[in-house]
Order: structure tokens, then C-alpha cells, then sequence
């Protein structure tokens, strides 16, 4: 079995916008191990959302080769906004996607009872969204997308609209979380600071359409707290990718 748990080769990706056809990706070469945690950083209109789109299926590519494991991987996805069903408490939103699978009750309220320990919100499992601070909300999102246990977890910005203190705090929880599964991720990002903390690897793209212009191994320990924003390891890396970014 390959190692490798997504591998693009000349990946190409176009489609019709009101003004016409719009190439969102272009010979796009990688390859993501198994386990690896890969954030990708661009400019806006880049195509990162449009890569995600393509690795869970829900486009497909326009030119070259994109291979997703053997074929048969689970894909959970996160979104930037929550998108919770604002009439269900905690544990059935967690529950939705199992049961729309025919998971029997007693198996779906196990894995429910799984998840809320992972994400750390044992207690909380008959509040409302509306009754949860927006940290909270995507901890359930979150949550909901690994209740399936995915191979792959897909993240679009979901902590976009957080803000800076929580969102640090989510990023802390969220590399342990990562640490804690397993689980291979693709997180997409417009912040530097946050694709240097969490990640194992940083795919800088070119702006529109989007390219690779370089892809960095972190040089960071695995062990990573607050602290680790401070540390010269950190600014290094943070530079690199800037620096990448300008040329892009």
C-alpha cells in the first residue's frame, strides 16, 4: 500500500463563471503521506477551496490525475462557518451524518459519546448552537465530521471568523487533536501563523490560476504549545513562507 493518502500529478481545474470559463488550478504536482497534517495558503481566488472540492469528490478534475488513497477513503469536511442545524442540540447535529447512514441509535449515540470527549465537550450535548460561543460551535462541527471516522478531514478556514485569542486557542487544540487521531488533514488558510503552527507540511499556491510555487517539510518540534509561536524555529519558518507568498 502506498504511503501516500493523496497524489496530484498536472492536476488541472476549470469551470464556467458568469464571465466565461475560469481555470482555478493548473498543473497542480503532490503528493500528501498518510497522516500528515498539510495546510495550504494563497492568495484569495487561488483555487484552495477549489482543491478541497476535488479531493472529496464533489468536482472533478478538468486535466491531469488526482488519486485519493485506494479509492475508497471517507472524506469529513469542515467549513468556515459552522453550519449547524440551529434546531437540534449538540448531540443529534453530531449525530446527523450517522444517522442519514442507517447507523442504529444505540451505535450512533456511542460514537456521539466518542467524539464530545475528543473535542472536549462532554456536558454540552443537549445545548443549542445558539446557547455556544462560536469556538465552541466549530469544536461541534468538528466533531461531526470525525463522528463518521474519516480518512481524510477536509478544513476550509474554520476558524476564519474566530477571533485572534480564540482562535490561537483553537489551533492548539486542534494540532493535538491531530496528534491525539491520526487523521490526515487539509487545512486551508489565509494566515501564516496559523499554517506554521499546525502543520507538517505548507503548500504555498500562486494566485489565479493556481499553482505550486513551493511546499515546506515544518522544521518545528512535535511537541507544540504557546510557546512555540516564540521560538526562532517559528519566525524562520514563518519567513520562508512569506517570503513565498510575496513571489506568488
Amino acid at each position: 500500500m502506498s504511503s501516500s493518502q493523496i497524489t496530484a500529478s498536472s492536476l488541472s481545474f476549470s469551470y464556467r463563471g458568469k464571465d466565461g470559463i475560469l481555470e482555478a488550478l493548473k498543473n497542480i504536482d503532490l503528493a500528501v503521506e498518510r497522516g500528515a497534517f498539510l495546510s495550504i495558503i494563497g492568495p484569495s481566488g487561488c483555487g484552495k477551496t477549489s482543491f478541497l472540492r476535488l479531493i472529496a469528490g464533489l468536482e472533478m478534475p478538468t486535466g491531469g490525475e488526482l488519486i485519493i488513497g485506494n479509492g475508497d477513503e471517507r472524506c469529513g469536511f469542515v467549513f468556515q462557518a459552522p453550519s449547524l442545524f440551529p434546531w437540534l442540540n449538540v448531540a443529534k447535529n453530531i449525530a446527523k451524518p450517522l444517522e442519514l447512514s442507517g447507523v442504529a441509535k444505540k451505535e450512533r449515540a456511542a460514537k456521539v459519546k466518542s467524539v464530545l470527549e475528543l473535542v472536549g465537550l462532554q456536558g454540552f450535548e443537549r445545548k443549542y448552537p445558539w446557547q455556544l460561543s462560536g469556538g465552541m460551535q466549530q469544536r461541534v462541527s468538528i466533531a461531526r465530521a470525525l463522528v463518521t471516522d474519516p480518512d481524510l478531514l477536509l478544513m476550509d478556514e474554520p476558524f476564519g471568523a474566530l477571533d485572534e485569542i480564540t482562535r490561537e486557542s483553537m489551533n492548539r487544540e486542534l494540532y493535538a487533536l491531530w496528534q491525539r487521531t491520526g487523521k490526515t488533514v487539509c487545512f486551508v488558510t489565509h494566515s501564516i501563523h496559523e499554517a506554521v503552527y499546525l502543520s507538517s507540511e505548507i503548500l504555498v499556491l500562486s494566485k489565479s490560476p493556481g499553482r505550486v510555487v513551493e511546499q515546506f517539510a515544518s522544521t518545528l518540534p512535535n511537541k507544540r504549545d504557546a510557546s512555540t509561536v516564540e521560538t526562532k524555529a517559528f519566525a524562520g519558518l514563518a519567513a520562508k513562507v512569506r517570503k513565498a507568498l510575496r513571489g506568488s
